[in-house]
């Protein structure tokens, strides 16, 4: 059964009575209709659209400070941790211009849930494994195309009114700005809404206690009262599904075929043409990496490392070269207490992403990779050229 009244839906299963309130996620008003709710209907349970990480992120000031860097290079978790936050900047930035807190309306919420003697239910999926299978099916072009458009959406925050927060009520802070992507990527919209829609729903039905008032983003209603009422393979929607059998072959299959290649020019050119095929290995290989620590703004041996370690790594589908730079990069200019304190801040602009030696380090890798990877498709022409 369900009612309508505005933001607010009243929904039923089994013997739960469950109130849905849909927000922004940067709206003042949002929070306080939230609370409204709480405080008038004094739930047994408040379910609120977080996970345990974004539920630390928001509430504990100091968790930056724990971050250990050289970890998340290792982990190859770089790319994710960069994503994250500049997902973040973009939400801090424009609660910023309308003077409110970003995820107010969650903490709010869970306030007051605690204020009335409510559990608190945290009911979204980890934001880390939506990112990561959202990674698993992007290829080089399109992340290459949602990085500039993360960076760009930081200049543009001066233009948007209360008019287009409330349009953002109607869809999930993520899939906006994976609109242009999604268009030529639609899997991108399962993984980000539908399947979060699945997971937010299971999580709701199966809270604890008779009444329970859920806060999530209003781009996620439609989504749950749809899905309100059927089964749901809960565990299906907690796995993060291993690489492609193609993407693997591929990994493995690319620096075999360099090799053969080079084998193939000494072969049928001789020496001086194996030898004009290296070369040109190494130059662009090098080079394009060693831009990427460029503009990242590396130290001059992160640069050095990443120029000599390219075209090595390219050949080695356990290494990249982001991770060799990235971690020159964190012993060369080793992030102090004072760079965790002000990553909240140095976030917001983009000159702070490339002040901050924690974010400079995330970029190095990034932008490495990237060249690396564009390095790579530039030598093979020009070393089949040679033959």
């Amino acid at each position: 059964m369900i009612n309508n009244t505005n933001n607010i839906d009243r929904l039923v299963f089994e013997d739960k009575e469950v109130i849905l309130v849909g927000t922004a996620h940067v709206s003042s008003e949002s929070a306080r209709l939230a609370v409204q709710v709480i405080e008038t209907e004094k739930p047994d349970t408040v379910c609120v659209e977080l996970c345990e990480s974004r539920y630390q992120t928001i509430s504990q000031k100091e968790l930056w400070r724990e971050m250990d860097i050289v970890k998340v290079i290792k982990e190859k978790k770089s790319f994710l941790l960069l994503s994250n936050l500049l997902l973040a900047s973009l939400q801090k930035r424009i609660a910023k211009k309308f003077d409110i807190k970003p995820g107010e309306e969650m903490i709010k919420s869970i306030e007051a849930g605690q204020a009335v003697g409510a559990s608190i239910h945290l009911a979204d999926r980890d934001i880390r494994i939506t990112l990561l299978k959202t990674w698993r099916v992007m290829g080089l072009w399109s992340k290459l195309k949602l990085l500039f458009q993360f960076i760009l959406s930081l200049g543009q925050i001066e233009d948007i009114s209360e008019e287009d927060i409330e349009k953002m009520k109607q869809e999930d802070v993520l899939q906006s700005l994976l609109a242009d992507v999604g268009k030529s990527l639609p899997v991108l919209k399962d993984i980000l809404i539908d399947e979060r829609d699945l997971y937010l729903t299971h999580r709701i039905r199966t809270a604890p206690g008779k009444k329970i008032v859920a806060v999530v983003g209003a781009g996620h209603v439609p989504g749950i009262k749809n899905n309100w009422n059927k089964d749901i393979d809960f565990e299906a929607l907690k796995q993060i599904p291993p690489k492609g059998k193609a993407s693997v072959v591929f990994k493995w299959m690319l620096p075999v075929a360099i090799m053969v290649l080079i084998i193939a020019g000494f072969y049928k050119g001789g020496s001086h043409a194996g030898k004009d095929m290296i070369i040109w290995w190494v130059l662009a290989n090098g080079i394009l990496a060693g831009l990427g620590a460029v503009i990242a703004l590396a130290h001059p041996l992160t640069i050095l490392s990443s120029i000599l370690a390219a075209p090595l790594t390219s050949l080695n589908p356990m290494i990249a070269a982001g991770w060799v730079s990235g971690l020159v990069e964190a012993f060369s200019r080793k992030p102090k207490v004072r760079d965790f304190e002000n990553l909240s801040e140095d976030i917001l602009s983009i000159r702070g992403f490339w002040k901050n030696k924690v974010t400079r380090i995330l970029l190095v890798v990034v932008f490495t990779n990237l060249g690396s990877s564009i390095g790579t498709f530039v030598a093979i022409p020009l070393m089949v050229k040679v033959l």
